[in-house]
């Protein structure tokens, strides 16, 4: 045959492609990192915001969190009035006192009204309350305004707008650990008669605030000292007649300190509701014929300057003779 038989032949060929890119997974993972940080940072962000006394609170909250153990607390400010152990043992701070007394006196408000906290009616109680450091704690002032006193006039009996400030002080202290002392004050105003004087008057209206203190909650034990100081220590010393001077002081002694100064107060003041009388009050009280000693007079005038010293300075504890 002149044409010979072609073979076929069949080649396979493989082709080879370029790498695959991994599909769509590499998306999926940047996505979820992207999100995260998109998260990280909006956290950062909702923190600063925050203020600084909350996020102390937020911190103390969590670091002690467990969820075998009670669960329940909250940080929140619309929240019940619920204080975990550890926040209850914090430093006292005047902006943490004055922000817990101005929502117990919200809810006092709304709790006899009906009505929903934050109506305004703590805003006027308020206006009767000062809240500022003293050293070693915190000073709540409960002070009377133009027609609106917090006691009878010329007597130790409260008034309901008295009663209702004291009950949510007692509120907000009750739990803390800090010791108490309770101050009371007078104007100028003197007494008809010598029946009665600014001394009594302050140091019953100390008292009065005592008992309503322990009857809300307060634990006595916790009471370091009652006293009344009458007009001696004016708050508006401008004008001595002032209804501002009228007023009651609670003090917080802040944990662990203060204790030296609370045992010199006592010797230099005894009885823990007995004012300490003027040197010079108690010199015209002695007799005519009985003339002091030099170190008598010495002494007298030693203590004076101690008492004047004190007077501006402070002690520890922010109170004064």
């Amino acid at each position: 045959m002149s044409e010979a038989v072609r073979k076929v032949i069949i080649k396979k060929v493989r082709k080879k492609h370029g790498e695959r890119h991994h599909s769509g997974s590499w998306k999926v993972a940047y996505a979820d990192f992207v999100t995260a940080m998109m998260a990280f940072f909006l956290l950062l962000w909702l923190l600063s915001m925050v203020s600084t006394e909350k996020r102390a609170v937020m911190a103390e909250y969590f670091k002690n969190f467990s969820l075998f153990k009670e669960s329940g607390k909250t940080f929140q400010p619309g929240s019940a009035f619920v204080i975990t152990d550890h926040i209850k043992k914090a430093e006292l701070k005047p902006e943490n006192v004055a922000m817990s007394l101005k929502k117990a006196l919200g809810r006092k408000g709304a709790g006899q009204q009906g009505k929903a906290p934050g109506t305004g009616q703590e805003e006027a109680l308020m206006e009767h309350l000062r809240v500022d450091a003293v050293d070693g704690g915190v000073r709540i002032q409960i002070i009377d305004r133009e027609g609106s006193p917090m006691f009878q006039l010329g007597s130790a009996e409260p008034t309901e707008k008295c009663r209702e400030i004291i009950a949510a002080v007692a509120e907000v202290i009750r739990d803390q650990d800090a010791r108490v002392a309770v101050e009371g004050h007078t104007d100028a105003a003197p007494f008809r008669g010598d029946q009665i004087t600014n001394w009594e008057l302050s140091t019953s209206r100390a008292s009065a605030a005592r008992r309503m203190l322990e009857s809300s909650g307060l634990d006595p034990a916790r009471v370091a000292r009652v006293v009344g100081y009458a007009d001696t220590d004016l708050l508006v010393k401008l004008n001595p007649k002032d209804p501002q001077n009228r007023r009651i002081s609670i003090i917080l002694l802040q944990p662990g300190t203060g204790g030296a100064a609370l045992a010199e107060l006592k010797k230099e003041i005894p009885g823990s509701m007995q004012p300490q009388m003027p040197a010079a009050v108690a010199a015209k009280r002695a007799p005519a014929d009985e003339a002091p000693d030099r170190e008598q007079s010495a002494r007298q005038a030693l203590q004076e300057k101690k008492a004047a010293m004190k007077k501006k300075k402070r002690d520890v504890m922010g109170l004064w003779d």
